[in-house]
């Protein structure tokens, strides 16, 4: 007997650079997967990554694409029919035109940008997404893990 697993949410969306696959990164994966019968995950593209800290240390596009597949199939188990992985080249994507997207995933440091995604969304006449967010995932001395920091320490080697 087959067992359908029901989920909140048909499509649930999340989106960022996802540079240096983290622990902070697998939480927000996780989350977005136990909403959403679909997940549509929106990856940066270089256009976006002008201005960040040690921005030369970024992963490729390709290559961070490549983790989050080998992630999201190998460690939680889920198939290609069920997530979507999209180039983002503005901050807003399809968050901001599709009619389909039901909720959106943001860390506490990302929410504010999920705050003006809703009011996008209204402005052009589209439901608000239901705003899910999780807590900032902290590395072993109480600090944020966070991308920028994982550069930091590749730059000093």
């Amino acid at each position: 007997m087959e067992y359908k697993i029901s989920y909140p949410y048909k499509y649930v969306g999340l989106g960022g650079s996802f540079d240096h696959l983290h622990e902070g990164h697998h939480e927000l994966l996780k989350t977005a997967f136990k909403m959403g019968e679909k997940v549509g995950i929106a990856l940066t593209t270089n256009e976006l990554h002008f201005g960040k800290e040690i921005e030369e240390l970024i992963e490729p596009y390709n290559i961070r694409k490549e983790h989050l597949e080998d992630f999201i199939i190998n460690k939680l188990g889920k198939k290609k029919e069920e997530f979507v992985i999209m180039p983002l080249k503005d901050p807003f994507g399809v968050a901001i035109t599709d009619e389909n997207l039901q909720a959106h995933v943001s860390s506490l440091e990302t929410y504010k940008m999920a705050l003006k995604i809703n009011d996008l969304r209204v402005e052009r006449g589209l439901a608000p997404l239901v705003l899910i967010v999780i807590p900032l995932v902290q590395n072993e001395v109480g600090k944020k893990i966070s991308s920028s920091d994982i550069r930091k320490k590749i730059a000093k080697k």
